[in-house]
C-alpha cells in the first residue's frame, strides 16, 4: 500500500502532541508493509534541521520538504476580518506546497492520501483533480473547538470578540469540509460522537495516539525521594501557555504555602523569555529539554492544568508510559478512559489540585502503585503497533470496494 502523507509541520523532533502521533504512527504503518512519502511544510515556526533528524528516521520512502512563510502577520490578520476565509487556515495555503503535491501524484499513483490536521484541507481539491487515490483526513483535534474554549476563558472583551469572530470562521470551514473526506479518522471516541453530532456522515474511524511501549522505561526513584513535579509542553501553543499561567497564578501559591518542600519543573519548546524572568517560590524553569522522557522520568507527579484543547495529549500518555502519577484538568485528559483515584488525578481547580497532592503525600511509598496502574493502562490499550494494524486493516477494506 502506498501513503502519502500530508504534515503542516515536520513531525521532528518529538517534543509536541502532533509530531509524536505523526511519527509512532508512521513507523508502525512502515513495520506493518505500507509504504509511505511524506510532503511536509519547512514553516517559520517549525523550521527543519535535516541534521537533526535521528539515524533511524527512516520509515519514508522519500521526504520532500517546502519552505512556507506561516508567520502572523498583523496587516493580513486585519483584513481577514473583512473576509470570510479562515485566518488559521490560510497561513498554510502555499502556491510552492500545491505545486510540489502534484508533482509528486502525476509522479506516483498512490492508494491513499492522509492530511494531517485540517490545515491541509485547502488542498483537497488538487488532490482530486489529480489522484485517484482515498483522501483521509487524520484530524488531530477538533480545530475550532480549541479556540472556542480559549475565547470562553478570555475577559479582555475586545480579544475574546477577535477569538469568537475566528473561531466562527474556523468552525464554518471545518464542517464544510466534511464531504470531501473519503475517510475521517478521529483522535478519540468523544471526537468522533461530536463530528457526528455537528454533520459528519461520511465513513469514520478512531485510531487513538499510539506510543512504542519499548522506548518507555519508567524510573520509579524520584517517588522515594521528596516529591517533586513537572509540566512540559510546547510553550508556543495557546492553550498550554494559558493553562501554565493560570496555574502558576491561582494553583501554586495556594500549593506552595500548604506543601512548602513540593517542588515545580517547567520545561517547553519555545519558552518565552518572560517566564525565565519571573520568579517563582519552588519553581524551576528549564526551557526546552533535549529529552522530553528523560525529563518526564526524574519526576514522580506529572501536571496537565489545560483549560482548553481538544483531542487527546500525548504528553498524558508519555507520563503514564512512564509510571508517573498524572494530575490533569478534566479538558487535558480528555479522550483517555483512565479512572480517577486508579491510574490518574482529576483535577479542575485550586482546591482539587490541593486535594490532588494531598492524596499524593497521603499515599506515601505507595503512590509508585498508581503509576504502575498507568504504565498497564498505557500499554493495554495504546501499543502503537495494535492501533497502526486496526487502522491498515481498514484501509485494505476500503480500497478493495473502491
Amino acid at each position: 500500500m502506498k501513503i502519502l502523507q500530508l504534515c503542516k509541520k515536520f513531525p521532528y523532533p518529538l517534543k509536541d502532541g502532533e509530531s509524536i502521533a505523526v511519527t509512532y504512527l508512521s513507523r508502525a504503518l512502515h513495520k506493518l508493509g505500507a509504504k509511505l512519502t511524506l510532503l511536509a511544510m519547512d514553516t517559520t515556526k517549525h523550521p527543519v534541521n535535516p541534521e537533526g533528524w535521528p539515524n533511524d528516521f527512516n520509515h519514508y520512502e522519500a521526504i520532500h520538504l517546502v519552505k512556507i512563510d506561516n508567520s502572523i502577520k498583523y496587516k493580513d490578520a486585519l483584513l481577514n476580518l473583512f473576509s470570510e476565509d479562515s485566518y488559521h487556515v490560510s497561513r498554510f495555503i502555499s502556491r510552492g506546497y500545491s505545486l510540489r503535491l502534484i508533482q509528486l501524484l502525476q509522479e506516483e499513483e498512490y492508494d491513499i492520501i492522509q492530511l494531517e490536521t485540517l490545515y491541509l484541507a485547502p488542498y483537497i481539491p488538487t488532490i482530486k483533480k489529480y489522484a485517484k487515490g482515498m483522501v483521509v483526513m487524520r484530524a488531530h483535534n477538533i480545530e475550532f473547538e480549541i479556540w472556542d474554549r480559549i475565547a470562553q476563558h478570555t475577559s479582555f472583551l475586545p480579544k475574546k470578540w477577535y477569538l469568537h469572530h475566528l473561531t466562527q470562521k474556523l468552525r464554518n470551514f471545518e464542517l464544510a469540509q466534511f464531504p470531501n473526506y473519503d475517510l475521517l479518522i478521529a483522535i478519540t471516541e468523544r471526537d468522533l460522537q461530536k463530528y457526528r453530532a455537528l454533520g459528519y456522515s461520511n465513513p469514520a474511524h478512531v485510531t487513538p495516539i499510539g506510543l512504542n511501549i519499548a522506548n518507555y522505561m519508567a524510573d520509579d526513584g524520584g517517588f522515594y525521594k521528596n516529591l517533586e513535579m513537572s509540566f512540559i509542553g510546547s510553550l508556543d501553543w495557546m492553550p498550554n501557555i494559558e493553562g501554565l499561567i493560570w496555574f502558576l497564578d491561582a494553583v501554586w501559591p495556594i500549593l506552595n504555602e500548604r506543601f512548602p518542600h513540593l517542588k515545580l519543573n517547567i520545561a517547553g519548546r519555545n519558552t518565552p523569555p518572560w517566564l525565565f524572568e519571573k520568579t517563582f517560590p519552588n519553581v524551576q524553569i528549564h526551557g526546552e529539554v533535549p529529552d522530553a522522557i528523560e525529563f518526564i522520568n526524574r519526576y514522580p507527579i506529572m501536571i496537565v492544568p489545560l483549560l482548553a484543547g481538544s483531542g487527546m495529549r500525548a504528553k498524558i500518555l508519555e507520563g503514564m508510559a512512564l509510571g508517573k502519577v498524572v494530575i490533569s484538568t478534566s479538558i487535558g485528559a480528555e479522550g483517555i478512559d483512565a479512572t480517577h483515584g486508579d491510574q490518574i488525578l482529576i483535577a479542575d481547580s485550586p482546591e482539587d489540585f490541593e486535594a490532588a497532592i494531598e492524596d499524593c503525600f497521603g499515599r506515601g511509598k505507595n503512590l509508585v502503585r498508581m503509576g504502575q496502574k498507568a504504565q498497564v493502562f498505557v500499554s493495554d490499550r495504546y501499543d502503537n503497533y495494535n492501533i497502526a494494524r486496526s487502522l491498515l486493516n481498514l484501509y485494505q477494506e476500503m480500497l478493495v470496494k473502491v
